[in-house]
């Protein structure tokens, strides 16, 4: 640890370029996602870790060694590797009799754990054992939640904004319709959490909006809830706060809709609308009791230019 805290000064070109990577900008780059495999890690978990080692593409980094930890114990292993690979995200896996088919699936803030919840595995059906299409590596998925417990219960909420977190993948600036072709459905019912991975296939419609269906392309998971670790909400909203250089001015006089659209108001003198200039029409001329009206005022009709 000490060796990664002392300040390093960059000797290369390459080494000046990886450094500026690491450092902290307005605008943080892609989360990126370790998947560390424990000491007693059993056929299931492998294959759970190496299918969402396909999904998360490229922005995770696999472990194949076996490495010996317990998170809820002692954190300072994963900490290390987190500082290691660059990685704010991490999913451990392990197996033994007391936790059989376990996930940890945890988030960093600082590179110190922020929060982590246990999940175990009762039923798994793999990448490979479903035979259809797969979508290429680094689409960014849509992410769809049911169930009222991920807005009712506390730790659900925290795991649902977690789930976020890992498989959100970058932010983009635009959205076209054959990208949307990748969905993680995610149901909380029962004491369960049900993952289920759909494919979007467009199909012709005979008008210009396509017909949708879906197929499952996999993985699918039976979750259940076991261990929880979260962090304080003093903590939490510390993670969560951005610089003032991200916050948005507030402009005067402009207000914004539900749907974005946005509203001016503007402040205007108040008009004379008699003098106002208006389309040249017969029905418009004054009539002759009114120019006698102005007269009588003391306003003085224009006088006809002489032949």
């Amino acid at each position: 640890m000490e060796a990664l805290d002392r300040v390093v000064k960059p000797k290369t070109k390459r080494a000046k370029r990886f450094l500026e990577k690491r450092e902290p900008k307005l605008t943080e780059n892609t989360k990126n996602a370790i998947l560390i495999k424990g000491g007693n890690a059993n056929l299931t978990v492998t294959e759970t870790l190496k299918d969402i080692y396909a999904l998360k593409k490229p922005f995770a980094v696999l472990y194949k060694k076996k490495n010996i930890t317990r998170p809820f114990e002692d954190p300072t292993s994963l900490e290390f590797f987190s500082k290691k690979s660059d990685c704010s995200l991490f999913l451990f896996g392990s197996h033994n009799k007391k936790r059989p088919n376990n996930l940890i699936i945890g988030r960093m803030f600082d590179y110190h754990v922020l929060d982590m919840i246990e999940l175990g595995i009762e039923k798994f059906v793999s990448l490979k054992d479903i035979k259809n299409s797969k979508c290429p590596e680094g689409t960014k998925p849509m992410l769809i939640f049911a169930g009222d417990t991920f807005d009712l219960n506390e730790e659900y909420r925290r795991l649902k904004s977690l789930l976020i977190d890992f498989f959100r993948g970058p932010t983009v600036p635009t959205i076209r319709l054959a990208g949307l072709e990748y969905v993680l459905h995610f149901t909380a019912m029962d004491g369960k959490i049900y993952m289920r991975s759909y494919k979007v296939l467009l199909k012709k419609s005979g008008c210009k909006i396509p017909r949708i269906e879906v197929e499952e392309m996999g993985p699918s998971f039976d979750l259940v809830m076991r261990r929880t670790h979260l962090a304080s909400e003093d903590l939490y909203k510390l993670s969560l706060k951005q610089p003032k250089a991200l916050k948005p001015k507030k402009k005067k006089n402009i207000s914004h809709d539900v749907f974005g659209t946005s509203y001016g108001r503007i402040h205007m003198q108040k008009q004379d609308l008699s003098k106002l200039q208006t389309r040249k029409m017969k029905g418009l001329k004054k009539r002759p009791a009114a120019k006698m009206t102005e007269e009588d005022e003391g306003i003085s009709p224009k006088k006809s230019k002489s032949i």
